[in-house]
């Protein structure tokens, strides 16, 4: 579990000190969702410059330089390749046509089969987030083609953002949460991983008292939002793994025939309850969901969290908004 955030100022009538607050109040906020590592992308002397350690974010200052307009950050919860190996963490820096900053939030794990595959180039870093990078400059070229190829070849749970060194800020969105909004006044962009992070975040700037809109972005959507502040988007094909909603068969795109190798005996799945208090939990509400105690523990096995599993369970759009109350904000 970790969190994307950073901010697109169009129309460039925010007082820096203003933008540097705004972007350490959004790192701070979301370190609910990961400490091990934070860090943030943004253009410098027209050079695109990651700034990142393994710390968490509170423990940083975000310092921006003068006529910064854009900023992309991400803070980390470890699932793969050690924090303290600073190239494990995110931003990653990528170059296609252009320069570009890279940050993911979920678990890809095919990464090591794609990387075969598509025989691309070894490199010490451990991240299974990389090999989107990879697969991008692989294409030589940044744009909603190569995205889109990206996007379906890979296999997880993942939203990804990306700075370009236009100081275009794209998104693709998968099954991870992202919440983007748009204060029209200011021609400002502001984002972060869930709702929740962004209203902690606004608490500590003047935006709090400032109407925005929210942007919405479904699963499978590309975005672009340039310098300007345009909108264009496109669509990449969900694979069937990643189909959140409710199925003859199944929640999440596959049958029971397609559990080969995935079975657990009843022993098996009372041990996990026994000794995994949380995936107990899920275990006990799966069923209410459509969801079998076998599909939960496969999910598990292929390195999804306990967060990202809840997510699925309650994205159902055929849940009512009283419902959605009683269980609080995901």
């Amino acid at each position: 579990m970790c969190a994307l955030f950073g901010f697109l100022d169009c129309g460039k009538k925010i007082p820096l000190k203003a933008l540097q607050k705004l972007i350490q109040a959004l790192a701070n906020a979301s370190e609910v969702r990961g400490d091990h590592a934070s860090g943030i992308s943004y253009m410098k002397d027209n050079q695109l410059t990651i700034y990142k350690r393994p710390k968490p974010a509170h423990k940083m200052k975000f310092k921006l330089p003068n006529h910064t307009r854009a900023v992309m950050g991400h803070v980390r919860y470890t699932t793969q390749g050690s924090q303290e190996f600073n190239q494990n963490n995110h931003p990653f820096r990528g170059h296609a046509d252009m320069d570009f900053a890279f940050a993911h939030n979920g678990v890809l794990y095919n990464d090591t089969a794609l990387r075969r595959e598509k025989q691309l180039p070894k490199t010490n870093i451990e991240t299974d987030s990389y090999v989107a990078v990879q697969l991008i400059e692989m294409q030589k070229s940044l744009n909603f083609d190569t995205l889109k190829n990206m996007a379906e070849d890979v296999r997880g749970s993942f939203t990804f953002t990306i700075l370009d060194e236009t100081n275009a800020l794209w998104f693709v969105k998968g099954s991870s949460p992202l919440y983007l909004i748009y204060f029209p006044e200011l021609k400002l962009y502001v984002y972060s991983s869930t709702a929740s992070i962004m209203k902690t975040a606004l608490k500590h700037t003047p935006l709090r008292w400032m109407h925005y809109e929210v942007i919405e972005a479904d699963e499978g959507d590309i975005l672009r939002i340039d310098h300007n502040g345009k909108i264009t988007r496109d669509r990449f094909r969900i694979p069937p793994v990643f189909n959140t909603r409710f199925s003859s068969s199944s929640r999440f795109g596959w049958s029971v025939s397609d559990t080969t190798g995935w079975n657990y005996e009843k022993n098996e799945i009372e041990e996990y309850r026994m000794h995994d208090a949380d995936y107990a939990d899920l275990l006990d509400l799966c069923s209410y969901f459509g969801v079998s105690e076998m599909e939960v523990l496969r999910l598990r096995q292929m390195g999804y969290t306990y967060d990202e599993i809840e997510e699925y369970l309650f994205s159902s759009d055929e849940f009512d908004d009283d419902f959605y109350d009683f269980c609080g904000e995901l």
